[in-house]
């Protein structure tokens, strides 16, 4: 059993990787209160779900800006500076969250305001730290430290609205702010405690041509593309997000909290996949373990399909058993896309020169959180058209017929060597 739990070694070999460790988990569980209670509060003024969807539009702009832009930052910066200097954003962003709730001012063009700015905060921040990794972990020990990060991950996606939710209702939206604060104040400190982490090789100065230089970069690295390219497959083809509380209202029958569990059983799989990380953390053949990994969370998804589909033919009129089944797929998935997750952040940090690091973990950033969104879309008009559980279906098949589409496209990608990393 030993052989197949995480590695733990870059937390006792780095104490800096240690304590950035501590401060990520508190504060992903910080931000998910956050995103959660923002979502309740927005609707509790509107009475709307279309203005709890405009957060997420509201974020999507500012982020994928940041991500671009902000990884030229990181690149032509000392990466310690850029990452507490965004921090202070995110801190100086919640705190003011948390004073507007305290304050009763119930203004949703100010919330939408904050939460731009956030996302602009988070743009930047999420380059920085992932570029430092590399600066505190030696090679060998690089897909272990990622592997572990999907636990913080998982754990603060699956407790974090779990926890939103309790507070808001026992102690409000002003103290659930603020402990989402009193987390990133826990993370500020893991980054002042950095040594100075200025990028090496040749220095771009930040700017357009700066983040098209990263493009171009990317645009000549098979190995490092891949991993972009993959991800979209399974993000914007079988993320099923967007068709969640119809197939929990209509189909499962579970309403709101099914919908919620759902999601959760995303997040208890990445957490799952992460802490038995141990043979993802020794794979030779990094490559390959993308594909099969990727190929797993459509396979996943395509299950889920069929459970779908098959509740439907019952027309519940209140929870069935088939809510059980439903998150089990879900969790499955969820550890597919920790594996998938790991592998590609080591892959990326690995293979790309510390001087490009920044830029490509921006383009990375983009990449994970815009693919969901655009996956909403894919979902959410296919639901409308061909019905939930058939979308679920079609875009689960669609990812893993494009998976082996992309393995035909470029076979070397299988074969990359965490020995010999080639971008």
């Amino acid at each position: 059993m030993r052989n197949y739990l995480a590695d733990t070694s870059p937390l006792t070999e780095s104490l800096e990787f240690r304590r950035l460790w501590i401060g990520q988990l508190l504060s992903i569980l910080g931000s998910q209160l956050t995103v959660t209670a923002v979502s309740l509060q927005v609707y509790d003024l509107t009475r709307s779900s279309f203005h709890v969807g405009l957060l997420g539009l509201v974020a999507l702009v500012p982020f994928v800006f940041a991500g671009l832009y902000g990884g030229a930052i990181v690149d032509a910066h000392d990466r310690r500076k850029v990452a507490i200097a965004s921090s202070w954003v995110l801190w100086g962003t919640s705190a003011l969250i948390a004073l507007q709730a305290w304050l009763r001012l119930e203004n949703v063009l100010l919330i939408y305001v904050l939460v731009g700015i956030q996302a602009l905060g988070t743009g930047i921040n999420m380059p920085a730290r992932s570029a430092i990794i590399p600066r505190l972990i030696r090679p060998e020990k690089l897909a272990a430290a990622n592997a572990l990060n999907m636990i913080t991950f998982g754990l603060g996606g699956a407790a974090g609205p779990l926890l939103a939710g309790a507070l808001v209702a026992s102690v409000g939206y002003g103290w659930t702010y603020t402990f989402d604060v009193l987390s990133f104040t826990v993370a500020m400190w893991a980054l002042f405690r950095l040594p100075a982490l200025p990028p090496e090789g040749a220095i771009r100065r930040a700017g357009i041509r700066s983040v098209a230089e990263g493009f171009e970069f990317l645009g000549t690295r098979p190995n490092i593309r891949m991993t972009f390219l993959i991800d979209m497959c399974a993000m914007v083809f079988a993320m099923p997000r967007a068709v969640l509380p119809a197939v929990a209202v209509l189909v499962l029958g579970g309403g709101a909290a099914t919908a919620g569990a759902l999601l959760a059983g995303i997040a208890a799989g990445t957490f799952l996949g992460g802490l038995f990380s141990g043979p993802v953390a020794r794979l030779r053949w990094q490559g390959r373990g993308v594909q099969w990994a990727v190929v797993a969370w459509g396979a996943s998804i395509l299950a889920f399909g069929i459970v779908v589909l098959a509740a439907g033919r019952t027309s519940p009129s209140g929870p069935t058993w088939w809510i059980v089944p439903a998150i089990l797929c879900m969790v499955a998935a969820g550890a597919a896309d920790s594996v998938s997750a790991a592998l590609r952040s080591t892959i990326l940090q690995a293979a790309t020169p510390d001087s490009m690091r920044g830029r490509l973990q921006g383009v990375f950033t983009v990449v994970v959180g815009g693919g969901p969104r655009l996956g909403d879309v894919f979902s959410g008009g296919m639901a409308s058209w061909l019905g939930e559980g058939t979308a679920i279906v079609v875009g689960a098949l669609v990812c893993i017929a494009l998976v082996w589409v992309l393995h035909a496209a470029q076979p070397k990608f299988a074969r990359y060597d965490a020995e010999d990393p080639t971008p």
